[in-house]
C-alpha cells in the first residue's frame, strides 16, 4: 500500500515536466516543418 499512496506524488510531478517538454518539442518540430515565417 505504500507504494500505491506514494505513485500519486512521483507521478504528478514527472506528467508535469514531461508533458510539456513533449509539448514544445512537438510545437516546435511543427514550424521547422512548415516554415511559417
Amino acid at each position: 500500500m505504500t507504494t500505491l499512496s506514494n505513485l500519486p506524488s512521483i507521478f504528478v510531478p514527472l506528467v508535469g515536466l514531461v508533458f510539456p517538454a513533449i509539448a514544445m518539442v512537438s510545437l516546435s518540430l511543427h514550424v521547422q516543418k512548415n516554415k511559417i515565417f
